[in-house]
């Protein structure tokens, strides 16, 4: 699925850090006129995925550190997708020109790496300013030796493989941590990928009940992915019985909808975690909330945590397992819709930051018409 279309001007898509909707694209340097320096490598990204996971990016940008993977401008922000790219020059012995890798990329026509730590199933970018940045989102798989790597399934592995980590990784904590005696787990953003994949994990340990909380707008469409034992929109907060012990996971970010929770369910709310920041601008009203404080879920963490306990391949090979099972029922739902160039990845972009977004489509792009 190697790109040869052309493309007349190299591109960085850049946003602003402070007012998300204001973005434009900056000219880059085209593939000649990149210098590399021994050991390094330039990567055309062919195509990525773009979600609402990715406008999280965004809004932990500097708490997170995540506008630091790919430098911009002062005051502006390369925000990090999903993707796939090709070698096309090659200043190391070890990665030759033609490799394909899925990896982290900035929204760019192409990105210069320094690979390190390289083994059979890729390498890690070593270059300087990474360095301090987690590991995990420096690894570069090549998709030659990838385990779960299909050149059918290109499309839903750059949309949903990030997420469903986060997915998986937080169904893997809430099980390691006995639920914190929760009886039910509330999901906000219930018709988002990454909670879709948390409610079909939850749903199939069966210890919790799985309350989605979504929009009248996608009331039915989250109703019909069949995984949440129950689906309510956000102004039936406080119908829901505060007899049970609850755990929340908020993949929104909304203040107000963490306060109306807590408030209403008090001592019965046994954990609280943040995982997204899809409204990105409605982070008001947490202060002094009853139950346990909030805290950010950080994936990269409990992997950590899992990869000492289960050995360096353990998660993969767990994961592996989850993942061929979560494809099945995903073909029954999703429609990914191709873009291509400045128009079509603007338009995505201020759709997904501006709350359009469609949650039973997936939007995969690239600078190259």
């Amino acid at each position: 699925m190697t790109s040869t279309a052309k493309i007349a001007t190299v591109l960085d898509f850049v946003v602003k850090r402070d007012d998300l909707p204001t973005c434009k694209f900056v000219t880059a340097p085209t593939a000649e006129q990149i210098t590399l320096e021994a050991g390094q490598i330039l990567l055309r990204i062919d195509h990525f995925a773009f979600t609402s996971n990715n406008v999280t990016y965004a809004a932990f940008g500097e708490a997170m550190s995540y506008w630091n993977f790919f430098p911009a401008p002062d005051g502006w922000g390369r925000i990090p997708v999903w993707g796939f790219a090709e070698v096309v020059q090659s200043q190391h012995a070890e990665i030759p020109c033609g490799e394909r890798y899925y990896g982290y990329f900035p929204m760019s026509s192409y990105l210069v790496a320094q690979p390190g730590r390289i083994s059979e199933t890729g390498f890690f970018d070593g270059i300087a300013h990474r360095q301090a940045l987690h590991p995990l989102y420096n690894q570069y798989l090549r998709t030659a030796a990838d385990p779960v790597y299909d050149a059918a399934r290109e499309d839903q592995l750059m949309l949903l493989r990030p997420l469903f980590i986060t997915s998986f990784m937080i169904d893997d904590f809430l099980d390691d941590n006995q639920f914190f005696g929760a009886r039910a787990v509330i999901l906000s953003s219930a018709s988002s990928k990454t909670a879709y994949g948390l409610a079909h994990l939850l749903s199939q340990r069966g210890q919790c009940e799985v309350i989605g909380l979504t929009s009248p707008a996608n009331l039915a469409f989250t109703e019909r992915l069949g995984c949440y034992d129950r689906v309510l929109t956000y102004d039936q907060i406080e119908t829901l019985p505060v007899d049970v012990a609850v755990a929340y996971v908020d993949m929104a970010g909304n203040g107000q909808v963490r306060s109306r929770l807590h408030h209403h369910f008090g001592e019965q709310m046994k954990y609280s975690c943040a995982v997204g920041g899809t409204h990105w601008d409605q982070r008001k009203g947490e202060d002094k909330l009853p139950g346990p404080r909030p805290t950010l879920f950080f994936a990269p963490a409990q992997i950590k945590k899992r990869s000492a306990e289960w050995g360096p391949t353990g998660v993969m090979e767990r994961f592996s397992v989850a993942w061929c099972e979560f494809l099945t029922p995903l073909d029954g739902w999703m429609q990914v819709i191709h873009g291509k160039g400045e128009a079509d990845i603007e338009r995505v972009y201020l759709d997904m930051v501006e709350g359009r977004s469609i949650p039973d489509q997936g939007n995969i792009l690239s600078m190259f018409v």
